[in-house]
């Protein structure tokens, strides 16, 4: 019975290759459901291949789960598969995280570690450790547990040290400095982050660093993230240049994948042609072995540091890897931080927010469009249009979608701070209705963009001249986040409100927001807040005739203003200093 499913899964793998994932899945779900009994290494190792084959080309997570539990209670049979049982653990993790269930998850994790450890200082174990690392941190960082989702990559990061083995090392060192900047409690933690990921790429040979171009983005997006956050907009800038540079030899290699994808497949079918001559048959063999070596060059196996290329951990095919994933690093964390897609419209919202504050807006307004148009088409792969509603939605469907309408409402939020920079206040108020219906339509993905909303409506209102509905709506985004970051910005533009209102009341109301803010300057990490507390501080001074005070504070202020994010507000602040 062997032979038979081995014919199964050659036949499988030919179905794969031609895009034809169906009857793939049809050709190994035949040795599950025969009448004969197989071994159970074999129905484990279908049905492990049924469900990568679901969770890489599908959106069917739970025939994938169904299929990973089923193995699981036949590996509990088998005294010994180490590789199977731990890849059995990562899938099923993998499940879990896209149906939004983090407890089995990282009960599933935990047992992968337990798994990974009892089996000795080996590299497989080591490499299957630093798997289940990354995903337990991935985990402990959706419940907000940062110092836990530090500890786990860290655990990896020895590992991969251990390992000599500084691709992964990087991937744990860019997770590190990720996680420190979604926290940002600790300046010189972050920035030892930071220096890290710069040694350990630095490190890497520069053969080695074009088979990592999903890593090599990734660590390019957080550094920009980290230098846009400290608002250094020119060496943000060359990293966005890096980026779309890089993105551009992505275009143009994917393109010449597909070009010898679509030559191989004539190759293919001039060779199924009936009467074809024997000469003729060798010629088209040599060529289809050529392009399929040209093929293969695009998959980067990662190698070890012992020269051996690692395993695959999926069954999937160059062709398809190449065209959809952008690889964090080497199987099995053969993984992605975000989808290719979603990768392109960061870089696009990368370049906006570093053009907004340089007056760059045509340009600005190009990528805009480039990172909408690839939202649009992404949701509506996942069935997003017309009037679909977040009831509407599959749970598989939940996360991905949650990427792209956050990004969207970003894109969105710098539409509306450009229009209102040029005062075009009609633009400004359609993209602020389409924030606003895209949260009523997505209340719980878009969460997290209460504040943002808020902030918006805020600085239409001060644009308008609606001072004291604007100081409302800022106080209310203050209590919207967490952030104390984001809560002193609140109270700066509230407090900013309150001034140009003008009476004795509001400047005192202005001088309660803005003084807890003004006191705790040292404390804040970035320019914008230091910028905003000194700016609103200097021109509640001038508004009270301290000129004096005002002078030393507010000079300062306006320079480092142009630092900021490019927030309109600012911009409208000008009238109320009066002639310079």
């Amino acid at each position: 019975m062997e032979a038979v499913a081995e014919g199964l899964w050659d036949l499988a793998e030919k179905q794969e290759e031609s895009g034809n994932i169906g009857a793939a899945i049809k050709c190994l779900e035949a040795i599950c459901q025969s009448q004969v009994s197989f071994l159970p290494i074999i129905e484990v190792k279908t049905r492990l291949r049924i469900a990568t084959l679901l969770l890489s080309y599908t959106d069917n997570v739970t025939h994938a789960k169904i299929h990973l539990e089923r193995a699981q209670l036949l590996l509990k049979q088998i005294p010994s598969c180490f590789e199977l049982k731990c890849r059995a653990y990562s899938l099923l993790s993998q499940c879990y995280h896209l149906v939004g269930t983090i407890p089995p998850q990282k009960q599933t994790l935990k047992k992968g570690l337990e798994l990974a450890s009892s089996a000795g200082e080996g590299e497989s174990a080591k490499l299957w450790s630093c798997n289940f690392s990354l995903q337990l941190a991935n985990a402990l960082t959706t419940e907000g547990d940062f110092q836990g989702a530090i500890r786990a990559l860290e655990t990896g990061q020895q590992h991969a040290s251990e390992m000599k083995y500084p691709e992964l090392e990087m991937v744990f060192a860019t997770s590190i400095l990720h996680v420190h900047l979604m926290q940002w409690e600790d300046a010189s933690a972050l920035e030892r982050a930071v220096n890290k990921c710069d040694a350990i790429w630095n490190s890497i040979p520069e053969d080695q660093r074009q088979c990592c171009r999903g890593l090599h983005l990734y660590n390019e997006l957080l550094h920009t993230f980290y230098l846009l956050r400290i608002c250094d907009y020119k060496e943000a800038t060359n990293h966005v240049n890096i980026l779309d540079a890089a993105l551009e030899d992505d275009v143009q290699q994917t393109e010449q994948v597909q070009k010898l994808s679509a030559e191989l497949n004539k190759v293919e079918s001039r060779l199924l042609q009936p009467g074809l001559q024997q000469h003729k048959k060798s010629e088209l063999s040599e060529k289809r072995k050529q392009i399929q070596q040209e093929l293969h060059k695009f998959e980067h196996p990662k190698l070890g540091h012992n020269g051996q290329v690692s395993e695959p951990s999926s069954f999937g095919n160059p062709k398809s890897i190449w065209k959809e994933k952008l690889e964090l690093g080497p199987p099995p964390l053969n993984g992605e931080w975000l989808p290719k897609s979603a990768v392109y419209v960061l870089v696009d919202l990368m370049a906006v927010i570093c053009g907004r504050p340089k007056g760059l807006f045509k340009d600005c307004a190009k990528r805009m469009l480039s990172g909408m148009s690839r939202i649009e088409e992404e949701l509506g792969k996942l069935g997003i249009s017309g009037d679909v509603r977040e009831v509407d939605l599959q749970h598989w469907a939940i996360w991905m979608a949650g990427v792209y309408l956050m990004l969207l409402v970003q894109l969105l939020e710098n539409t509306a701070i450009i229009e209102l920079t040029r005062t075009e206040f009609l633009e400004a108020q359609k993209a602020l209705k389409k924030i606003v219906d895209w949260f009523g339509r997505f209340p719980t993905i878009l969460q997290g963009c209460e504040n943002t909303i808020q902030m918006l409506l805020g600085q239409y209102a001060h644009s308008l001249g609606c001072f004291n509905e604007a100081a409302l709506h800022f106080i209310e985004a203050t209590k919207l986040t967490e952030s104390k970051s984001m809560q002193a910005m609140c109270q700066v533009y509230a407090a900013i409100s309150y001034i140009c209102i003008g009476d004795a009341e509001s400047s005192s109301r202005a001088l309660d927001l803005i003084g807890p803010v003004y006191r705790s300057l040292d404390s804040y990490v970035g320019f914008r807040e230091k910028t905003g507390a000194l700016f609103a501080s200097g021109l509640l001074q001038m508004k009270q005739h301290n000129l004096q005070e005002a002078r030393g504070e507010s000079p300062n202020g306006r320079l480092a203003a142009r630092m900021d994010l490019g927030r309109s507000i600012l911009c409208r602040m000008s009238p109320a200093f009066g002639p310079s």
